[in-house]
């Protein structure tokens, strides 16, 4: 079949659709031909034109074609040389996947054919496949970019205003009785209003939702009845995953998915996506030839000395290479075109240790960061990195440049051993609480650089971190041996479920504890979702390959208690901003009251000594946290002040007597939230300077002094 063609353009890449054709580009620099593969329908196994592209820019191949529309379905065929001990993966028989689609039609169906080499053949991944792979995988589509926004605009809420809930777009929603049966687990299901309400009582200000990017589901966990649950093997890096869609159109989980930013962005709530921008599903050199191997190899991936080989800081088999302008590129267009035209709020990026290496070390100062920096998109959404990865010197917590801010793994640690009762140096505890001036200040960072988090999808659920010694991931098939094995857990006296009341009661209080101390540090709070109704999976710390209940959200059985505590304690944080300030502590006093603004406590009511904070024994202290030196101006220039709060800690196992603050620090307290007892509240009971309060084993309380 002859088909008219014009040269078409070289950018934008990929396949974009002007209302009378489309024009395709795509990278290939040591390509030798590329053939346009058009389908009629996703039924199809072979193509009902092939157009071999002419014209070629800047190492960009590209192609108009006239008459066709969104919907229409297509892939590369791209030629060179086969010799994978030069790097070059080039196999015409192998279909490929647009880099820069925008939408993906279905799912991987895993065979042979997907692979470039023969899979039994002696010789490995030196051989070569001529077995067609386009019956068995994915086709990109066109899309109509076109949509009715509303005028939505970027809703740039400031960190220090923050709350992120981390969650799962199918986990979430996937059993949840009042959101209709057929869009549960998708995009739809997270902009209904049951959803929105949920949240907005909630309090959270921010979803950061797991990678909705297309991805893989790995062939050996489908071999075993698993799946690739949490999604980081993206091979998609500009469309969101077709399997999040509750539509059957081409093309439509790109509608769905903006439709569920403008709901969610009309509640006040943004939308960050968590982002794979390290690897791509196409694993190791043994791995299948789905798009960037089989366009590129080399100009993709970082390859070892030996090119046959990838460079592996993830654990995943490759790592892509930002090095190269061509990568640099398709990253920063991806994150544009996610802001611009998906309006999404900020990226978390996993594993971003991995995108700043230059050669074998960490570096800073990487061109990827100097390119986000100057980007007048990019560097103006909130840009958060999983501060490390698998290789040598990864654990980069503290170090990325201004302008981001870290999932802080040493909060993390530091809280959940604090509460378990391990002896450590309470200095440690101060210095999470108070933002981790350790970490951000020398580098002119403030006090928002700290994403400040107990449990995240990766590691045990909050109730599980208190009812777990040790990791159960039998579910998963690898013989428990996978996940990881300190989890700085502790299960209050039984392992796993339990009908000793003692024990369930402790195990309650834990987890307001943990949720409490997250609430009022300095930094902004992530919190897993699930986690303030009581979400389990039963031990698992891994349940990356878990597409089924041990996952999924069960509103059935959830915390109503714990649920209603939540809720009151994240108001009580919006309500005060001493607990979410946005410049660090001097520990001086104010001007005009003579009264700190931060002080510290021993429980005697004296003040903590610089020997009292190296006592690794010790397990109980008081802040008095000053309302009135805040030291930062709010939107219109006005002084902000507050009331004065003084929370005691003691994670001592017996309960232990406090005494509140002299009256240098006010006349009066009011108790306002005990741990003990389930309580928050902004009145209550009220007592007076130097006053003797009895504070239970392993608990919180505090006490506010008013401003007026």
């Amino acid at each position: 079949m002859n088909t008219i063609v014009y040269p078409g353009k070289p950018y934008p890449l990929g396949a974009t659709w002007d209302g009378e054709g489309v024009n395709f580009a795509l990278f290939a620099e040591n390509a030798t031909g590329v053939d346009l593969c058009l389908f009629n329908s996703t039924e199809d196994d072979v193509e009902s034109v092939k157009i071999r592209i002419k014209e070629v820019s800047h190492h960009v191949w590209h192609v108009y074609v006239p008459g066709i529309n969104p919907g229409q379905l297509y892939g590369y065929r791209v030629y060179g040389p086969y010799e994978p001990e030069n790097g070059h993966r080039f196999n015409p028989n192998k279909l490929l996947i647009d880099p820069y689609a925008k939408a993906i039609a279905g799912t991987i169906n895993w065979h042979d054919s997907l692979f470039g080499y023969e899979l039994n053949h002696p010789d490995g991944d030196l051989s070569f496949s001529n077995t067609d792979s386009a019956p068995f995988i994915p086709k990109s589509v066109v899309i109509d970019p076109g949509f009715d926004w509303e005028n939505d605009k970027p809703l740039q809420i400031p960190y220090h205003k923050t709350i992120i809930y981390e969650t799962h777009v199918k986990g979430f929603t996937n059993l949840h009785p009042d959101i209709p049966e057929k869009i549960r687990g998708t995009y739809a299901a997270l902009a209904h209003p049951v959803t929105i309400n949920y949240l907005k009582d909630l309090g959270i200000t921010a979803v950061e939702l797991m990678p909705v990017h297309h991805f893989i589901l790995d062939r050996y966990l489908q071999e075993k009845d698993l799946s690739n649950y949490w999604g980081y093997n993206t091979i998609g890096f500009f469309a969101p995953d077709v399997r999040y869609s509750s539509g059957s159109v081409l093309g439509e989980q790109v509608v769905e998915f903006k439709n569920m930013v403008k709901e969610l962005h009309k509640a006040g709530i943004e939308v960050i996506l968590d982002v794979v921008y390290n690897h791509t599903g196409e694993g190791n050199h043994l791995g299948p030839t789905l798009s960037f191997k089989g366009i590129d190899n080399a100009s993709y991936y970082r390859l070892t000395e030996d090119k046959r080989y990838y460079m592996d800081y993830t654990g995943t088999g490759n790592t892509l290479n930002a090095q190269m302008p061509s990568v640099l590129r398709l990253i920063m267009d991806s994150l544009r075109y996610w802001i611009l035209e998906m309006h999404v709020d900020g990226f978390r990026f996993d594993l971003a240790a991995t995108l700043a290496r230059e050669l074998h070390e960490v570096d800073r100062l990487g061109s990827f960061f100097d390119i986000i920096h100057q980007d007048p998109v990019i560097s103006q959404v909130k840009l958060i990195a999983e501060p490390w990865d698998i290789g040598e010197g990864g654990y980069q917590v503290g170090k990325f440049p201004q302008g981001w801010a870290e999932w802080n793994g040493k909060y993390r640690d530091s809280i959940r051993d604090y509460w378990r009762g391990e002896d450590s140096i309470l200095g440690e505890f101060a210095e999470r609480f108070t933002g981790s001036s350790d970490l951000y200040k020398n580098d002119y960072r403030l006090p928002t650089a700290s994403i400040n988090f107990v449990t995240a999808h990766d590691g045990f659920t909050l109730k599980d971190l208190v009812s777990y010694n040790e990791k159960h991931n039998e579910a998963n098939g690898e013989g428990n041996k996978d996940g990881e094995s300190h989890n700085r857990s502790w299960n209050c006296g039984a392992e796993g479920e339990t009908d000793d009341i003692v024990v369930q009661e402790l195990r309650k209080k834990q987890q307001r504890n943990f949720l409490t101390t997250l609430f009022l540090s300095q930094g902004v709070p992530m919190m897993l979702c699930g986690d303030e109704i009581g979400r389990t999976q039963k031990g698992n710390n891994n349940a990356y390959c878990q597409d089924n209940e041990i996952s999924w959200l069960n509103w059935q059985q959830a915390d109503k208690e714990l649920l209603e505590f939540t809720q009151k304690l994240i108001f009580l944080r919006k309500l005060h901003p001493v607990f979410r300030r946005r410049r660090w502590f001097q520990g001086q006093p104010i001007k005009g009251i003579g009264v700190e603004d931060i002080v510290w406590f021993l429980p005697n009511g004296s003040e903590m000594s610089e020997e009292n904070w190296n006592q690794h024994f010790a397990k109980s202290l008081g802040v008095y946290l000053n309302g009135r030196g805040i030291k930062h101006l709010g939107p219109k220039g006005e002084l902000i002040l507050d009331d004065s709060f003084y929370v005691i800690f003691n994670a001592h196992h017996e309960p232990l007597n406090f005494s509140l603050p002299g009256e240098k620090y006010g006349s009066k307290w009011l108790k306002v939230l005990d741990t003990s007892e389930n309580m928050v509240t902004e009145q209550g009971d009220e007592l007076k300077p130097q006053d003797s309060v009895k504070v239970e084993s392993r608990s919180i309380a505090v006490f506010k002094q008013p401003l007026h």
